[in-house]
């Protein structure tokens, strides 16, 4: 009997990545790479808590942004477009 993989689940199933930096306000940002979920923290544990409560309780999905972070409201950028310009930048949380 042959072995088949089982399919990838569709990119609306999958974790969303959430992204948390501080904007230029000092204030923290958090938002998903689809820009669907976010929001404005006044410390990193209070970012980093809604992060993970989003994201299922999973590290893995959570990267922080050096630099400045800007929380987009304007629902117009794609998700490919929602990773901010200093990305090399960026690391895993976990």
């Amino acid at each position: 009997m042959k072995h088949v993989e089982p399919p990838s689940p569709e990119p609306s199933l999958r974790i969303p990545l959430f992204m948390i930096g501080k904007d230029s306000r000092g204030n923290w940002v958090v938002q998903d790479n689809h820009g669907s979920r976010g929001g404005l923290f006044v410390n990193r544990a209070e970012a980093l808590k809604s992060a993970m409560f989003e994201n299922g309780n999973r590290p893995q999905a959570v990267i922080i942004v050096a630099g400045i972070f800007e929380l987009d409201v304007s629902g117009k950028a794609g998700p490919e477009q929602r990773l901010p310009s200093n990305a090399g930048q960026m690391r895993q949380v976990a």
